[in-house]
Parts: structure tokens; sequence; C-alpha cells
């Protein structure tokens, strides 16, 4: 069985005991969450659409971890203009595994 989640502005498939990292979920580690925004409900050949969420599916997950991914460097040059900027960006992260999926 597989859902269809959105959080944090993306979508994810997943299906019970996987590893996902979402943008940053405000929520302590070990604490166990319910993602209620499900489009799609897998199990097989059957598939459920929502009209935009599936009514009454829910994911639970459990919090692993809080993070940071890896740097990301921006950098920007303007030719013959005497223009360099240097920028790093490090986005924060909340890993989850999902325990169960009802709907």
């Amino acid at each position: 069985m597989y859902a269809v989640i959105k959080t944090g502005g993306k979508q994810y498939r997943v299906a019970a005991g996987e590893k996902i990292k979402v943008e940053q979920i405000a929520a302590d580690v070990g604490q166990e969450i319910v993602l209620d925004q499900v489009l799609a409900v897998g199990n097989g050949a059957e598939l459920k659409i929502g009209t935009p969420l599936v009514s009454g599916a829910s994911v639970k997950a459990t919090v692993v971890a809080q993070g940071k991914h890896d740097k990301v460097r921006i950098f920007k040059l303007r030719r013959r203009k005497h223009y360099i900027k240097h920028q790093g960006h490090r986005q924060q992260f909340t890993e989850l595994q999902i325990v169960a999926i009802a709907g």
C-alpha cells in the first residue's frame, strides 16, 4: 500500500516503513505526527484519487531526525562590471519514518 502526500509545498510517494526527508516540521525527535493531506492512495492495481484530497485518509509518521542538507554554494558574476557575490545556503529538513497508511 502506498500514498501520495503533500507537505512543505511538495508531493511525496510513500509506503509503510520508508524514510523520507521533507521540509522542516515543528516537531520533536521521536514524536508521532499525522499527515492528513493525502492526494492519492494505492493498493496494488486499485488507486483512489482525491479531489483534491482523499477523504478520511491519513499517514502516520515518526520524526527520526531534524537537520540541515549539504551547503549549496551560490556564485554571481557580472563580467566587466566588478561585481562578484558569494553566498551559501543550507536548507533545514525533517526526516520521517512512515509507520502506517490509513484510508
